[in-house]
């Protein structure tokens, strides 16, 4: 694990003499950040000496609550568990009203125990060192999908598209309408601007299935890069959304009528020159991305938590939606799982389609590069690609619930060798208590179906 040298915050805070407070996160294992608001005069004695943090911090569940069982909490007494900052996460935040910059920061390995083993952060890079320790080094990108929502919600108490510029509320589906994407360009000028200020390669913007449902792909590079560039990415779009009057929405399935968000993850692998791998004539790839995805379909079940990790991630699971159903894979066909997009030899990769945008980045990407390890130590065959409409042809469906997929992660010897044992411990014990709260809450869909039928 690198950490930034104090002179990259000297040399920040010369360049940037009107910033007053620092906003200081780190992202937990639901991918939710969370930190603290520092002022000028404290950002060199993090770079210097770390900032103290609780245990708990990486412990949480998605609201926010303590779990014993994570080990994070009483036995260790909340332990303070300092975190360093990560090289070139010190950017300026443009939306916001107080002239503010922010920090990314990890654990430190030894310093930051016992919650060093649930940083999410350090399970990937834990991952990418062993690929390249066989000399692969693993390329990535995130296409991230999301609503732009109304801050305030309908009649009914639900969530409704923004106003676009026109001040009306977008209300029939115009994939890759142009108008729409026309309608929010004040949102995506400033999107834009904050990216380029934060050094995030923002490029292609497309109308996606669903009113007020837009998709912003990101350039791709090193994985571990990649994925941190996503993590802040996120925090632009909902910034920025915020300033506009706007809710940023991530969730895998906000409407039940309407398309799920996802989290596309492209990805091959390079030699230490930069070559890539998987590059080929053949539209399929290479041998060696063939036994990537076999790995990747291999461990699709063992790792389907880390890809959906919330009750909402499996209403996005439905037939004919281009939310992948089944271990399938195909050459340019958005019907399967795992896709082979067609382009130029040198651009050959994977396109991995189960995500929702609601995953954390870090761990879709370690379990997604241990799988393709796993195949390619293995040598594993995927089978003939998928031909047609994959839907149709799927001969095994993934489970559909929250609870199956916390079930075959918990039980998976294969993820606790390739994810690192002890992260599962406390990330399992997090979902558990999720599942726990969750199942136990009494709401609108309780009441409608059976206050007077049962």
């Amino acid at each position: 694990m690198q950490f930034a040298p104090v002179q990259e915050a000297e040399k920040f805070l010369a360049d940037n003499p009107d910033i007053e407070m620092f906003e200081l996160f780190i992202l937990d294992a639901n991918g939710v950040p969370r930190g603290k608001l520092l002022h000028r005069d404290e950002l060199l004695a993090v770079y210097k000496t770390g900032r103290p943090l609780p245990s708990t911090i990486l412990g949480l569940t998605m609201n926010g609550d303590d779990v014993e069982d994570s080990g994070l909490v009483w036995e260790v007494g909340d332990i303070d568990c300092r975190a360093y900052p990560l090289p070139g996460s010190l950017t300026r935040m443009p939306w916001r009203q107080i002239p503010t910059a922010a920090v990314q920061v990890s654990m430190h390995p030894t310093e930051g125990l016992p919650a060093t083993v649930a940083d999410p952060r350090h399970l990937l890079v834990q991952v990418i060192e062993r690929l390249k320790a066989d000399g692969y080094h693993p390329v990535m990108a995130c296409e991230l999908e999301f609503y732009l929502l109304d801050q305030k919600p309908d009649a009914r108490g639900r969530p409704q598209p923004a106003l676009d510029a026109d001040g009306g509320r977008p209300r029939s589906t115009q994939v890759y309408g142009l108008r729409e994407l026309e309608q929010i360009e004040p949102f995506l000028a400033d999107l834009y601007s904050a990216c380029k200020t934060q050094g995030i390669p923002a490029r292609t913007a497309i109308s996606e299935y669903a009113p007020g449902q837009v998709e912003i792909t990101l350039e791709h590079g090193d994985a571990l890069a990649a994925m941190d560039q996503a993590v802040r990415y996120k925090r632009i779009v909902k910034g920025v959304a915020h300033k506009h009057g706007m809710q940023a929405c991530f969730m895998a399935k906000p409407y039940d009528h309407l398309a799920g968000t996802g989290m596309h993850m492209h990805v091959s692998l390079a030699d230490a020159q930069g070559n890539n791998l998987y590059a080929s004539e053949d539209p399929a790839g290479t041998p060696l991305l063939a036994m990537s995805v076999a790995g990747m379909l291999s461990a699709l079940l063992d790792s389907l938590l880390l890809f959906c990790p919330n009750a909402n991630s499996y209403r996005r699971f439905q037939a004919n939606s281009y939310a992948p159903l089944a271990p399938t894979w195909g050459v340019d066909n958005r019907t399967v799982s795992m896709r082979v997009p067609g382009g130029p030899a040198n651009t050959r990769h994977v396109e991995h389609r189960i995500c929702g945008a609601d995953a954390n980045p870090y761990l879709a990407a370690a379990a997604i590069l241990a799988a393709i390890h796993h195949g390619i130590r293995h040598e594993l065959d995927p089978g003939a690609p998928v031909t047609g409409n994959g839907y149709a042809q799927a001969t095994e469906l993934l489970p559909t619930d929250w609870l199956t997929s916390l079930h075959a992660l918990e039980n998976s010897s294969w993820a606790r060798e390739a994810l690192d044992g002890e992260f599962l411990d406390v990330y399992l014990a997090v979902k558990r208590e999720e599942h726990r709260q969750f199942m136990a809450e009494v709401g609108e869909q309780d009441w409608r179906w059976y206050l007077t039928n049962a």
